[in-house]
């Protein structure tokens, strides 16, 4: 058990940094800025490197509601959801302080959002609570689809990290505008801890949505899209997971 917590934790903490870090460091680079499509490719990056480094030990989750949502699915162990979420949520704040610390640096820094997630007034296009919260859940639900559908006994596992990688990619660069895209609480409530802005205090939009949205997609795959389908232990027994 102790090596899945750590691969989770790990697996976290690369996304957080990797992602959020690509927005802080460079995405707003004057003259080599990737721009906010480059961060979106960095976050499927982030996503499909770690499903192969460490998806054999954990599962591969890095991500509080991809976990839950798996567990709703039946593909993961109700009683390890919790040491799960505790080590995503560590290796997410583990990310984003080595992010600060090195984003600091800079003689003119200020944290700003700091890759954070956000409506209203902290949308980057200025949209409301409703707009964010229906974005966030849908979005999610979709990304669970994917992960399941891309790891159930149909499809070829070994291309499974590519689907969920490119589809975490698309979920950026639809949602980025709305609410700088969260879908993972883990992620959200990292970068929320360092910005100068409200996200903080926002940060429950992005624990809820994302949650309530992993369970409705998770509903969808198993009762819909899917019915029958016998279920396998992603993250527990089986480790062919996202």
């Amino acid at each position: 058990m102790f090596r899945k917590l750590a691969a989770e934790a790990f697996g976290t903490f690369w996304l957080v940094f990797g992602g959020c870090g690509s927005a802080v460091l460079a995405a707003s680079f004057p003259e080599l800025g990737i721009g906010f499509t480059g961060v979106a490719l960095a976050f499927g990056l982030t996503v499909l490197t770690m499903a192969y480094t460490v998806g054999g030990i954990s599962g591969g989750h890095f991500n509080p509601a991809v976990s839950l949502g798996l567990a709703v699915s039946g593909r993961f162990s109700w009683n390890q959801l919790g040491p799960y979420w505790l080590a995503q949520v560590i290796g997410g704040v583990l990310g984003a302080v080595v992010l600060y610390a090195i984003a600091s640096g800079k003689a003119d820094f200020t944290a700003g959002a700091f890759a954070s997630n956000g409506y209203g007034a902290d949308s980057p296009g200025g949209y409301g609570i409703g707009p964010a919260f229906l974005i966030e859940f849908v979005l999610t639900a979709g990304f669970l689809i994917i992960i399941l559908g891309s790891t159930a006994t149909a499809a070829s596992g070994s291309f499974a990290p590519i689907a969920i990688g490119l589809g975490l990619t698309l979920i950026h660069l639809i949602s980025i505008p709305v609410t700088n895209t969260s879908v993972n609480p883990a992620r959200s409530l990292a970068t929320a801890f360092f910005a100068d802005t409200g996200a903080l205090g926002q940060v429950w939009l992005f624990w809820v949505a994302p949650l309530a949205g992993a369970v409705a997609g998770a509903l969808i795959w198993r009762h819909i899209l899917s019915p029958g389908e016998s279920t396998r232990g992603i993250g527990a027994d089986d480790q062919r997971a996202p």
